[in-house]
């Protein structure tokens, strides 16, 4: 009988080392040659888009195929277009002036773990910049999207094989076990990790350099001044894409007392539905397993299929479901992360009341991750910037799409840091330049080293000094 966790060790080793040879040989190339590689890349991710979006929705039961293959695109097309004229190979800068000269080196080989909310897309992306940057990449993929991230990893070989390169800058683990990923992450030279706090952890953990990313518990604060019917819409955009699978997607919505009415109202108007009695404690029983965690059941699902696990009847049309909140923390399940169709309601007085429940729901589970804003008040936009603990605050926008890069100028990316309060290594949506070092040169600039000092004294010279010193302070007391 073959030792699963054994043989998943050995794959980990043994792709490393494959990888290892062909990094080698990659980093001899030029910029031009490998902005061509990445190039055919994004071409032949954007062609496959919705093939591999299909792939993954049949495999893992989560979200939907038009919105995964928008954010395939995202991860090739748009990616791309951000990073086209990024320099990350040999001399990236020169600096005259202060005589300095910047190299860059790839960092070697990396791990990517890949979530299975996000499997194509996320192992597009992470392609990409790794090999833009000069790295080889081994991915060590979620086992209930094992098949889906296989098929994109085999596209991306077949490129890179038509483009005259060893195909081993790019691999995935067929065996994935906790072992073996384990071992993956031991003997690469950084980690890129996406996926559950586990992961993450154990990413920080391995003694490996690591960019890892934590939860999103976002709140979605609708100002007094803000255009409800605006930020609904943007909220329901968001929050229904790819049935809430993205991280960054929101998770209550917070609002002023005095709009709270409108707010409801307009909400019911687009597809929520609040939750109550008895259907309310129906929902709240299927949205966690014993420990706490959320159920894997609901994760990429919409309102109808939650509503139908629950065993309850919702309107036709119900998009989302909703419940009035009243508190934060393990008693409040709604105050948690929630990937799928459902969301917490919070009624506050003020925008200063706002912060405090905002910082209340980012310390239950998304510190440093992002806030979503819906306002004109840009006194309190400011307020929010200035002190609330996230790397995103997103600004009457859709906070998935904002926070991804498609409806903002942020770059491109899912791997979306969250700073150190957030226990991540940068606050970065994650690119080229976040996975490679920079060698500097730096000449002299003719600056005296030193300046030219004075001898020291010598001990008898300072007891001659003293000596003196008593002598006259002698005389002037006979002359008193």
């Amino acid at each position: 009988m073959v030792d699963k966790d054994l043989l998943s060790i050995q794959e980990a080793r043994a792709l490393v080392r494959a990888a290892r040879k062909a990094q080698a040989e990659f980093a001899l190339m030029d910029q031009e040659h490998v902005d061509a590689i990445v190039k055919a890349i994004a071409d032949a991710a954007a062609a496959h888009a919705e093939t591999l979006a299909a792939m993954a929705v049949e495999e893992t039961g989560f979200g939907k195929v038009q919105d995964k293959k928008t954010k395939n695109l995202l991860a090739s097309e748009k990616l791309y277009e951000a990073i086209k004229y990024m320099k990350t190979i040999g001399v990236i800068n020169d600096d005259k002036d202060h005589k300095i000269v910047e190299i860059a080196v790839p960092m070697g080989v990396i791990a990517g773990i890949i979530p299975s909310t996000n499997p194509t897309s996320t192992t597009i992306y992470k392609s990409i910049i790794a090999l833009k940057s000069g790295n080889a990449i081994v991915f060590t993929p979620h086992p209930s999207a094992k098949k889906c991230i296989a098929k994109t990893v085999e596209m991306i070989r077949g490129v890179l094989h038509d483009c005259g390169v060893c195909e081993d800058l790019v691999s995935c683990m067929s065996v994935p076990t906790i072992e073996g990923s384990g071992e993956l992450m031991k003997v690469v030279d950084l980690i890129l990790a996406t996926g559950g706090p586990g992961m993450v952890k154990a990413a920080y953990s391995s003694g490996t350099p690591a960019l890892g990313v934590g939860a999103g518990n976002v709140p979605a604060y609708i100002e007094r001044s803000a255009n409800i019917e605006d930020a609904v819409t943007k909220i329901f955009a968001s929050k229904t894409f790819d049935n809430g699978t993205v991280c960054a997607s929101e998770q209550a919505i917070v609002t002023d007392a005095v709009i709270a009415d409108k707010v409801k109202a307009t909400l019911i108007a687009q597809g929520a539905y609040f939750l109550e009695g008895d259907k309310l404690e129906k929902v709240k029983r299927v949205m966690e397993r014993g420990n706490g965690s959320m159920n894997p059941d609901i994760v990429g699902r919409d309102a109808s299929y939650i509503a139908k696990l629950a065993g309850i009847e919702v309107p036709a049309g119900t998009r989302l479901l909703v419940s009035d909140e009243k508190g934060v923390g393990p008693k409040y399940p709604f105050s948690k992360e929630k990937l799928t169709a459902l969301l917490g309601f919070y009624v506050v007085e003020d925008w200063k009341e706002a912060c405090e429940m905002c910082h209340a729901l980012l310390k239950n589970g998304g510190i440093g991750h992002s806030l979503s804003i819906h306002s004109m008040n840009e006194e309190v936009i400011r307020e929010f910037g200035l002190k609330k603990p996230v790397s995103r605050l997103l600004v009457n926008t859709p906070s998935t799409h904002g926070a991804v890069g498609i409806t903002t100028g942020l770059f491109p990316s899912f791997t979306l840091g969250c700073g150190a309060v957030g226990g991540s290594s940068t606050s970065d949506n994650v690119t080229p330049l976040n996975l490679m070092n920079v060698r500097r040169v730096a000449y002299d600039l003719g600056a005296p080293c030193c300046a030219p000092q004075a001898p020291a004294k010598t001990d008898a010279q300072n007891l001659d000094i003293n000596a003196i010193t008593a002598m006259i302070i002698e005389q002037l007391k006979q002359m008193a």
